[in-house]
């Protein structure tokens, strides 16, 4: 039997390593990573997060270290979670000047400068007694416009101390145009927003939660969305993008790839991913029992983001994956 050979053969433009980079559609290069980062208020050393292997809450000498060789490592920006010690109802230590984001967001910028571009995340649930990202009604439902009220003055605080973009993540409705507001009135029209717009209920925060020591109580399904839902991703962006925001964001990343690419499509600003704690404890689970090859999942991963859509990946790789990249 005779078998008629084929003239089209894609497989010629696969034949070497250097012809398969040639012609790649997709190149995450260091400058599209941001490293989220932890810092704990009153520890002299780094405190290991059992649930993510490599992440550490940070102390504030450690983290002004983690800064610079991310800057170094050529790593686009850095984004600052804050750990207080204490906490109450309104979530007060998140506007204080001392509180211990804002201090690390000063020792950041005194340590980088515009090297890096240093954010920060504008949410209270790290800093409330009931670990929710506003404050509470007396029902035990969540604000949002009394919410709204301390997220503007939250903004005014990471501006003042230095931030260069601030991090909305709470999901309250018209975050973003308060926060815009507040800060163009006091001068900061300079400060990006980096809006969390589609971020899901997501079943995928677990190590997020020891991180940050969250004292959640209940869950955030009435705030953040329902994973069912795609187009409410798109019209969250939308909104946002209308209101004010510089870059919009998807989260959690892995299994909202269909919503990244839909939000592409969607707007006209920057978009950015979120890979967050338990794609990253997943994976890091099965390199370390041999199940995959740890650096070509990493970038593939990291490919996979920038391939649906994402000018911006937010990944606890960032400063390894940037010295792959550049290596």
């Amino acid at each position: 039997m005779s078998i008629e050979k084929p003239v089209i053969r894609p497989r010629r433009l696969r034949r070497t390593p250097v012809l398969r980079r040639m012609v790649a559609e997709t190149a995450v290069r260091p400058a599209n990573l941001v490293l989220p980062a932890f810092v704990r208020e009153g520890i002299d050393e780094p405190v290991p997060i059992s649930t993510m292997p490599g992440v550490v809450q940070h102390s504030r000498e450690s983290l002004r270290k983690a800064a610079a060789e991310a800057a170094a490592a050529g790593v686009g920006g850095i984004m600052l979670f804050g750990v207080p010690t204490t906490k109450d109802a309104v979530g007060s230590g998140a506007i204080d000047p001392e509180g211990i984001l804002n201090l690390a967001i000063a020792d950041v910028v005194a340590e980088v400068g515009d090297s890096l571009t240093v954010m920060s995340d504008l949410c209270l649930d790290e800093f409330t007694d009931h670990g929710h990202c506003g404050v509470l009604a007396e029902d035990g439902t969540v604000d949002n416009d009394a919410t709204l009220e301390l997220y503007a003055q939250m903004g005014l605080a990471h501006a003042e101390a230095g931030a260069h973009m601030v991090g909305p993540s709470g999901m309250m409705d018209g975050q973003v145009a308060v926060i815009r507001d507040a800060l163009d009135g006091a001068g900061h029209t300079d400060v990006s927003i980096l809006a969390y717009s589609a971020k899901y209920a997501s079943a995928f925060y677990g190590p997020f939660r020891e991180a940050v020591d969250s004292s959640l109580k209940g869950d955030r399904r009435t705030y953040q969305q329902d994973p069912a839902n795609a187009l409410e991703g798109v019209r969250e962006a939308l909104l946002d993008v209308a209101e004010g925001a510089d870059i919009v964001m998807v989260k959690p990343g892995l299994p909202y790839l269909d919503v990244l690419q839909r939000v592409r499509e969607s707007v006209d600003v920057p978009v950015a991913a979120y890979n967050i704690s338990g794609e990253y404890a997943m994976l890091e689970a099965a390199a370390a029992n041999g199940w995959v090859d740890r650096e070509p999942a990493i970038l593939e991963t990291l490919t996979a983001f920038k391939r649906a859509g994402a000018d911006v990946i937010l990944t606890y790789w960032a400063t390894e994956a940037a010295g792959w990249m550049r290596g």
